[in-house]
């Protein structure tokens, strides 16, 4: 597959700005989800095509707004009671990275869902931006036995699939569909079923995960083989106990329905390495997959991506395999100052990451070096418009930064963070890191964020 150009990301920002300015029109997309029960956005309108050297140009030569103005207006704004005891802030030119603000920008605080950004970076880096995870069945140790594989893609959607998402799915039913077609090839009408979900290592909650997280549908148990995200239904926060079992008896339905006799005892079992291949289907790929889970703050997604990178590292397929392959991959990018993670979705309480570091894994996914971090950008959620931003930025302080800002959200309880890049009224594209890990009243800390972005944007 080639992948297209991420650039929409500058474009997007540029046209945005430019409408905001010129025409002072707002136009709000709702789209569906929650914090704690994420669902794919509808596949967006088609951004026309401006030239990336184009853009970069007018940013480069764009220039940079008064230190002094900007450092006075942050400080105070930062200063907000509603931000609590605990809070921190930065402001990072894109281009050379100098830091135009620094509100103890150097304290490690917990991130909540700007982890994903850490995440983001490391599986567009490691595993590739054009990469895909195939969901398999293979045949089976025992004559006329077949094993549903999980590859790691916990988007494979369900028997009850909706035709309206994007990125678009896998799907179940087309795997039993070709796998029905591959057994009645070879005469084939009667199978026993067996579901391997090997691939995923170790527990299926990792530390700082609160035991609520997952009865409350905040993410599913952290396994290889899931339909629907682990969902008892594709748009509920209800989750299934045991995601790979509820994925192979739907299995067995679906083959039934296409005419295969599926024995009732149906159980995990290993693949065999030389077992022959009877069908796959693949996921989106990991630039998709990437907009996804950051513009919806998908947690299911974001373990399965972190997962990837320890596979692809060749660490162990755990939680803390994936953590160090996830600070391995930041290594590389000499990006790993100042990160401390234990999950790959920022559920959990135990990470730590300063307002720096996420400002600068911002600034490098924009550089021209870093094509393959783009996708990192364009999937961030624009203020007053998608994802986790959409119902934001309506306020007197927030609203002129509507269409202008594009960042990740953050909330944990008492914890509240932002952190993304917007131009500044004369074209500079910054990056932005603000957190708060001590909020009194969750309410007014999201305003209080969502005013400090507004004031980067007007810079």
């Amino acid at each position: 597959m080639v992948r297209r150009e991420r650039w929409v990301l500058l474009v997007t920002l540029a046209l945005l700005q430019v409408f905001a300015v010129a025409a002072g029109v707002h136009v709000i997309t709702k789209i569906a989800g929650t914090p704690s029960a994420p669902i794919a956005s509808p596949k967006p309108t088609p951004t026309p095509i401006i030239t990336a050297g184009a853009v970069l140009a007018a940013v480069g030569d764009a220039p940079l707004p008064a230190k002094g103005t900007l450092t006075a207006r942050l400080t105070r704004a930062l200063g907000d009671s509603a931000l609590g005891r605990s809070s921190g802030g930065v402001v990072l030119d894109a281009e050379t990275g100098a830091a135009l603000f620094d509100g103890r920008a150097e304290v490690a605080l917990t991130p909540a869902s700007t982890t994903k950004i850490v995440t983001a970076v490391a599986v567009l880096a490691s595993v590739g931006p054009d990469a895909t995870f195939a969901t398999k069945v293979v045949t089976g140790a025992a004559k006329n036995s077949i094993v549903l594989v999980g590859g790691g893609d916990p988007t494979l959607a369900g028997p009850k699939e909706s035709r309206d998402l994007y990125p678009r799915p896998a799907s179940l039913a087309t795997l039993a569909s070709r796998t029905a077609k591959a057994l009645k090839a070879a005469k084939i009408t009667t199978v026993t079923l067996g579901y391997d979900d090997s691939l995923f290592e170790g527990p299926v909650t990792p530390p700082g995960w609160k035991p609520t997280y997952v009865p409350e549908g905040s993410a599913s148990p952290v396994t290889a083989l899931a339909i629907d995200e682990g969902r008892v239904a594709p748009g509920q926060s209800a989750r299934v106990p045991d995601p790979p079992r509820a994925a192979a008896a739907a299995f067995a339905s679906l083959l039934m329905k296409n005419g295969i006799k599926v024995d009732k005892n149906i159980k995990p079992v290993t693949a065999g390495q030389t077992a022959k291949e009877l069908a796959r289907v693949e996921s989106a790929p990991v630039y998709a997959l990437v907009e996804r889970m950051l513009t919806m703050s998908d947690n299911d997604l974001a373990e399965a991506l972190a997962r990837q990178v320890a596979i692809k590292e060749g660490l162990p397929h755990t939680f803390p395999g994936q953590a160090a392959a996830v600070h391995r991959v930041l290594g590389r990018l000499g990006l790993d100052k100042d990160i401390t993670i234990t999950d790959g979705s920022g559920l959990s309480i135990k990470n730590r990451i300063t307002p720096t570091a996420l400002a600068r894994l911002l600034a490098a996914s924009v550089l021209p070096a870093n094509r393959d971090l783009h996708s990192l950008v364009t999937g961030l959620p624009i203020a007053g418009f998608t994802g986790t931003l959409h119902n934001r930025y309506d306020d007197s302080g927030s609203r002129p930064g509507r269409g202008l800002v594009r960042a990740k959200t953050g909330t944990l309880n008492g914890v509240n963070t932002l952190a993304g890049v917007a131009y500044t009224a004369d074209g500079r594209l910054l990056a932005f890191a603000f957190m708060a890990d001590d909020v009194p009243d969750p309410t007014a800390a999201v305003a209080a964020l969502d005013r400090l972005a507004t004031i980067v944007s007007q810079s």
